[in-house]
Protein backbone atom coordinates (compact mmCIF):
# COMPACT_ATOMS: atom_id res chain seq x y z
CA UNK A 1 0.00 0.00 0.00
CA UNK A 2 1.40 3.18 -1.13
CA UNK A 3 2.96 5.82 1.57
CA UNK A 4 3.15 9.47 2.34
CA UNK A 5 6.07 10.93 4.16
CA UNK A 6 4.97 13.53 6.84
CA UNK A 7 5.50 16.20 4.82
CA UNK A 8 4.06 15.19 1.55
CA UNK A 9 1.04 14.15 3.91
CA UNK A 10 1.07 17.59 5.37
CA UNK A 11 0.82 19.23 2.00
CA UNK A 12 -2.02 16.78 0.47
CA UNK A 13 -3.66 17.39 3.58
CA UNK A 14 -3.45 20.63 3.57
CA UNK A 15 -4.09 20.53 -0.35
CA UNK A 16 -7.39 18.79 0.14
CA UNK A 17 -8.68 20.67 3.20
CA UNK A 18 -11.65 23.47 3.00
CA UNK A 19 -12.72 25.86 5.11
CA UNK A 20 -12.54 25.01 8.68
CA UNK A 21 -9.77 22.65 8.56
CA UNK A 22 -7.13 25.43 9.14
CA UNK A 23 -8.30 25.50 12.83
CA UNK A 24 -8.26 22.98 15.29
CA UNK A 25 -11.89 21.42 15.49
CA UNK A 26 -11.88 21.38 18.83
CA UNK A 27 -10.36 24.71 20.32
CA UNK A 28 -9.82 26.92 17.16
CA UNK A 29 -6.36 27.15 17.30
CA UNK A 30 -5.20 27.61 14.20
CA UNK A 31 -2.81 25.47 11.82
CA UNK A 32 -3.19 22.31 13.29
CA UNK A 33 -0.72 19.51 12.80
CA UNK A 34 -2.31 16.74 14.18
CA UNK A 35 -5.69 14.62 12.95
CA UNK A 36 -7.85 11.86 14.08
CA UNK A 37 -7.81 9.74 11.03
CA UNK A 38 -11.14 7.99 12.89
CA UNK A 39 -13.17 10.83 13.18
CA UNK A 40 -11.40 12.36 9.88
CA UNK A 41 -10.87 15.81 12.25
CA UNK A 42 -7.48 18.51 12.07
CA UNK A 43 -6.68 19.13 15.81
CA UNK A 44 -3.92 20.49 17.46
CA UNK A 45 -1.30 19.02 19.95
CA UNK A 46 -2.64 19.76 23.28
CA UNK A 47 -6.32 18.39 21.59
CA UNK A 48 -4.58 15.27 20.11
CA UNK A 49 -3.60 14.03 23.92
CA UNK A 50 -7.41 14.30 24.93
CA UNK A 51 -8.24 12.08 21.79
CA UNK A 52 -5.09 9.52 22.49
CA UNK A 53 -7.29 8.82 25.91
CA UNK A 54 -10.00 7.83 23.59
CA UNK A 55 -9.13 5.03 21.58
CA UNK A 56 -11.95 3.39 20.78
CA UNK A 57 -13.55 5.79 19.13
CA UNK A 58 -10.64 8.20 17.79
CA UNK A 59 -6.99 7.34 16.86
CA UNK A 60 -4.35 10.52 16.10
CA UNK A 61 -1.70 10.77 13.55
CA UNK A 62 0.84 13.83 13.27
CA UNK A 63 0.58 15.55 9.95
CA UNK A 64 4.67 16.24 10.12
CA UNK A 65 6.27 13.33 11.60
CA UNK A 66 4.13 10.08 11.04
CA UNK A 67 3.77 8.14 7.62
CA UNK A 68 -0.05 8.62 5.98
CA UNK A 69 -1.39 5.70 3.81
CA UNK A 70 -3.10 6.31 0.77
CA UNK A 71 -6.34 4.91 2.00
CA UNK A 72 -6.28 7.15 5.37
CA UNK A 73 -5.59 10.39 3.69
CA UNK A 74 -8.20 9.31 0.82
CA UNK A 75 -10.38 9.29 4.22
CA UNK A 76 -9.31 12.47 5.74
CA UNK A 77 -10.05 14.33 2.12
CA UNK A 78 -13.80 12.93 2.44
CA UNK A 79 -13.87 14.28 5.43
CA UNK A 80 -12.75 16.84 7.43
CA UNK A 81 -13.63 19.48 10.25
CA UNK A 82 -16.91 20.81 9.05
CA UNK A 83 -18.32 17.28 8.22
CA UNK A 84 -17.86 15.77 11.56
CA UNK A 85 -19.16 19.72 12.99
CA UNK A 86 -22.02 18.89 11.07
CA UNK A 87 -22.85 15.21 12.93
CA UNK A 88 -21.23 15.85 15.99
CA UNK A 89 -22.36 20.02 17.03
CA UNK A 90 -25.64 20.09 15.13
CA UNK A 91 -27.42 20.85 18.01
CA UNK A 92 -25.54 22.32 20.80
CA UNK A 93 -27.29 23.95 22.96
CA UNK A 94 -27.06 28.01 22.80
CA UNK A 95 -26.07 28.67 26.10
CA UNK A 96 -23.66 25.76 26.19
CA UNK A 97 -20.05 26.86 27.06
CA UNK A 98 -17.70 25.99 24.12
CA UNK A 99 -14.16 26.10 25.56
CA UNK A 100 -11.47 27.64 23.48
CA UNK A 101 -7.67 26.92 23.77
CA UNK A 102 -6.92 29.21 26.93
CA UNK A 103 -9.48 27.02 28.69
CA UNK A 104 -8.70 24.97 31.14
CA UNK A 105 -8.23 21.25 30.60
CA UNK A 106 -11.17 20.04 32.27
CA UNK A 107 -13.30 21.92 30.34
CA UNK A 108 -12.02 21.05 27.04
CA UNK A 109 -11.41 17.31 27.67
CA UNK A 110 -15.10 17.00 28.34
CA UNK A 111 -16.05 19.40 25.60
CA UNK A 112 -14.33 16.53 23.36
CA UNK A 113 -15.56 13.84 25.39
CA UNK A 114 -19.22 15.41 24.94
CA UNK A 115 -19.14 15.54 21.06
CA UNK A 116 -17.21 12.28 20.46
CA UNK A 117 -18.05 9.62 23.29
CA UNK A 118 -20.91 10.78 24.51
CA UNK A 119 -22.74 12.61 21.19
CA UNK A 120 -25.06 14.70 23.05
CA UNK A 121 -24.86 16.62 20.57
CA UNK A 122 -25.99 14.98 17.24
CA UNK A 123 -29.19 15.23 15.70
CA UNK A 124 -30.92 11.87 17.23
CA UNK A 125 -29.55 12.50 20.60
CA UNK A 126 -31.42 13.01 23.89
CA UNK A 127 -29.85 16.50 25.53
CA UNK A 128 -29.08 15.73 28.91
CA UNK A 129 -31.73 16.61 31.10
CA UNK A 130 -29.45 17.48 33.91
CA UNK A 131 -27.50 20.07 32.36
CA UNK A 132 -29.66 21.51 29.23
CA UNK A 133 -33.58 22.18 31.59
CA UNK A 134 -31.18 24.54 34.03
CA UNK A 135 -32.10 22.25 37.19
CA UNK A 136 -29.70 19.95 39.15
CA UNK A 137 -28.87 18.85 42.44
CA UNK A 138 -26.37 17.49 44.22
CA UNK A 139 -22.59 18.04 46.50
CA UNK A 140 -20.29 20.92 45.75
CA UNK A 141 -17.53 22.21 47.29
CA UNK A 142 -18.11 25.48 49.03
CA UNK A 143 -15.81 28.12 50.51
CA UNK A 144 -16.98 29.66 54.16
CA UNK A 145 -17.49 33.50 53.95
CA UNK A 146 -15.18 34.31 57.29
CA UNK A 147 -12.49 31.48 56.44
CA UNK A 148 -10.72 30.01 53.65
CA UNK A 149 -11.84 26.00 54.56
CA UNK A 150 -14.30 24.37 51.82
CA UNK A 151 -17.08 22.15 52.83
CA UNK A 152 -19.15 19.72 50.99
CA UNK A 153 -22.28 21.55 50.77
CA UNK A 154 -26.00 19.88 48.85
CA UNK A 155 -26.92 22.47 46.23
CA UNK A 156 -30.02 22.73 44.29
CA UNK A 157 -30.12 24.68 41.04
CA UNK A 158 -33.88 26.01 40.52
CA UNK A 159 -34.09 27.59 36.79
CA UNK A 160 -38.10 27.92 37.29
CA UNK A 161 -37.47 30.14 40.65
CA UNK A 162 -34.17 31.49 39.26
CA UNK A 163 -31.94 30.44 42.13
CA UNK A 164 -29.12 28.49 43.76
CA UNK A 165 -29.39 27.26 46.96
CA UNK A 166 -26.85 25.40 49.13
CA UNK A 167 -27.52 23.20 52.49
CA UNK A 168 -25.13 22.71 55.40
CA UNK A 169 -16.28 16.45 43.38
CA UNK A 170 -19.51 16.68 41.31
CA UNK A 171 -19.11 16.39 37.79
CA UNK A 172 -17.75 20.59 37.24
CA UNK A 173 -18.53 20.66 33.59
CA UNK A 174 -21.99 19.58 34.17
CA UNK A 175 -22.96 22.17 36.93
CA UNK A 176 -20.93 24.84 35.07
CA UNK A 177 -23.32 24.27 31.54
CA UNK A 178 -26.44 23.60 34.18
CA UNK A 179 -26.16 27.47 35.45
CA UNK A 180 -25.28 28.44 32.22
CA UNK A 181 -28.73 26.88 31.09
CA UNK A 182 -30.62 28.75 34.37
CA UNK A 183 -29.22 31.97 33.21
CA UNK A 184 -30.19 31.78 29.81
CA UNK A 185 -34.04 30.78 30.72
CA UNK A 186 -33.59 33.55 33.42
CA UNK A 187 -32.66 36.11 30.51
CA UNK A 188 -35.37 34.72 27.98
CA UNK A 189 -38.11 35.40 29.97
CA UNK A 190 -36.87 39.06 31.21
CA UNK A 191 -35.89 39.71 27.31
CA UNK A 192 -38.41 37.66 25.47
CA UNK A 193 -37.98 39.39 22.08
CA UNK A 194 -34.18 39.76 22.18
CA UNK A 195 -32.43 37.52 19.51
CA UNK A 196 -30.62 34.40 21.26
CA UNK A 197 -26.96 36.16 20.25
CA UNK A 198 -27.66 38.77 22.11
CA UNK A 199 -28.45 36.77 24.84
CA UNK A 200 -25.62 34.08 25.05
CA UNK A 201 -23.07 36.90 25.86
CA UNK A 202 -24.75 38.16 28.89
CA UNK A 203 -24.77 34.05 30.18
CA UNK A 204 -21.45 34.25 31.81
CA UNK A 205 -18.45 37.01 31.37
CA UNK A 206 -14.80 36.56 30.68
CA UNK A 207 -12.81 39.07 32.53
CA UNK A 208 -10.73 41.33 30.24
CA UNK A 209 -7.67 41.08 32.59
CA UNK A 210 -7.44 39.58 35.80
CA UNK A 211 -4.43 39.16 38.34
CA UNK A 212 -3.05 40.50 41.30
CA UNK A 213 -1.79 43.86 42.19
CA UNK A 214 -0.94 46.09 45.56
CA UNK A 215 -3.14 49.19 46.11
CA UNK A 216 -3.33 51.83 49.00
CA UNK A 217 -6.96 53.84 50.04
CA UNK A 218 -7.89 56.90 49.26
CA UNK A 219 -5.41 59.62 51.07
CA UNK A 220 -2.44 57.51 49.37
CA UNK A 221 -1.04 57.16 52.88
CA UNK A 222 -2.86 53.95 54.19
CA UNK A 223 -0.38 50.52 53.66
CA UNK A 224 -0.88 49.18 50.02
CA UNK A 225 -2.40 45.95 50.76
CA UNK A 226 -2.38 42.98 47.95
CA UNK A 227 -5.53 42.62 46.05
CA UNK A 228 -6.56 40.15 43.11
CA UNK A 229 -8.35 42.26 40.55
CA UNK A 230 -10.90 41.39 37.72
CA UNK A 231 -11.15 43.86 34.79
CA UNK A 232 -14.57 43.64 33.25
CA UNK A 233 -15.03 45.70 30.07
CA UNK A 234 -18.39 44.70 29.67
CA UNK A 235 -19.81 46.55 32.34
CA UNK A 236 -16.65 49.20 32.53
CA UNK A 237 -15.55 48.33 36.41
CA UNK A 238 -12.13 47.07 37.80
CA UNK A 239 -12.91 44.75 40.69
CA UNK A 240 -10.91 43.35 43.59
CA UNK A 241 -11.04 40.69 46.06
CA UNK A 242 -9.05 39.42 48.96
CA UNK A 243 -7.85 36.61 46.32
CA UNK A 244 -9.34 34.97 43.52
CA UNK A 245 -11.75 32.53 45.55
CA UNK A 246 -13.09 35.02 47.66
CA UNK A 247 -16.86 34.78 47.67
CA UNK A 248 -17.36 38.66 47.94
CA UNK A 249 -15.16 41.53 46.38
CA UNK A 250 -13.47 43.96 48.16
CA UNK A 251 -14.42 46.89 46.35
CA UNK A 252 -14.41 48.71 42.79
CA UNK A 253 -13.84 51.12 40.42
CA UNK A 254 -16.07 52.29 37.97
CA UNK A 255 -14.11 53.10 34.39
CA UNK A 256 -15.44 55.67 32.69
CA UNK A 257 -14.69 57.06 29.04
CA UNK A 258 -11.78 59.82 28.24
CA UNK A 259 -14.31 62.92 27.07
CA UNK A 260 -15.70 62.26 31.21
CA UNK A 261 -12.10 62.68 33.07
CA UNK A 262 -11.13 59.59 33.16
CA UNK A 263 -6.95 58.56 32.54
CA UNK A 264 -4.28 56.25 33.55
CA UNK A 265 -1.25 57.73 34.20
CA UNK A 266 2.28 55.59 34.34
CA UNK A 267 3.15 56.68 37.60
CA UNK A 268 2.30 57.32 41.28
CA UNK A 269 1.33 60.78 42.90
CA UNK A 270 4.46 62.32 44.58
CA UNK A 271 5.92 60.81 47.75
CA UNK A 272 3.90 57.60 47.30
CA UNK A 273 5.77 54.09 47.14
CA UNK A 274 4.32 51.08 46.85
CA UNK A 275 5.13 48.45 49.66
CA UNK A 276 6.91 45.68 47.67
CA UNK A 277 5.99 46.62 44.13
CA UNK A 278 7.33 49.85 42.88
CA UNK A 279 6.00 49.33 38.96
CA UNK A 280 2.91 51.62 39.75
CA UNK A 281 0.22 53.60 37.90
CA UNK A 282 -2.57 55.77 38.88
CA UNK A 283 -5.98 55.79 37.67
CA UNK A 284 -7.92 59.22 37.46
CA UNK A 285 -11.38 59.76 37.93
CA UNK A 286 -13.68 62.43 38.87
CA UNK A 287 -13.74 62.18 42.15
CA UNK A 288 -10.66 60.27 42.92
CA UNK A 289 -6.99 58.83 42.20
CA UNK A 290 -6.54 55.42 42.75
CA UNK A 291 -3.41 54.27 43.13
CA UNK A 292 -1.98 50.80 42.36
CA UNK A 293 1.63 48.88 41.92
CA UNK A 294 2.14 45.91 39.84
CA UNK A 295 4.92 42.99 40.33
CA UNK A 296 7.06 44.04 37.31
CA UNK A 297 6.94 46.38 34.26
CA UNK A 298 5.34 44.46 31.90
CA UNK A 299 2.35 43.85 34.68
CA UNK A 300 2.06 47.72 34.62
CA UNK A 301 2.25 48.05 30.71
CA UNK A 302 -0.12 45.01 30.22
CA UNK A 303 -2.67 46.65 32.89
CA UNK A 304 -2.26 50.27 31.25
CA UNK A 305 -3.31 48.86 27.90
CA UNK A 306 -6.02 46.91 29.03
CA UNK A 307 -7.62 49.92 31.26
CA UNK A 308 -6.93 52.93 28.06
CA UNK A 309 -8.72 50.16 25.91
CA UNK A 310 -11.95 50.90 27.60
CA UNK A 311 -11.35 54.43 28.58
CA UNK A 312 -10.92 55.13 24.83
CA UNK A 313 -14.28 53.77 24.09
CA UNK A 314 -16.98 55.84 24.75
CA UNK A 315 -20.23 55.01 27.23
CA UNK A 316 -23.21 54.08 26.37
CA UNK A 317 -26.69 55.00 27.69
Amino acid sequence: MESYSGRMALLGLLQASGAGNTHCADCGVPDPEWASYKLGVFICLNCSGIHRNLSEISRVKSLRLDFWEHDLVEFMKKHGNLCAKAIYEAEVPPFYYVPQSKDCLVLREQWIRAKYERKEFVATSISHEACTSGSREGFLWKRGRDSKQFLPRQFILSASDGVLKYYTKEEIVDWFNAIRAARFHYLRTAFPTAPVSELVPKITRSYFKEGYMEKTGPTHKEIFKKRWFSLDSQERNLIYFKDPLAAFETGRVIIGSKEHGYEVRASLPRGVKGKRWKAGFTIVTPKREFVLTCENDREQKEWMEALNEIISQPMTA
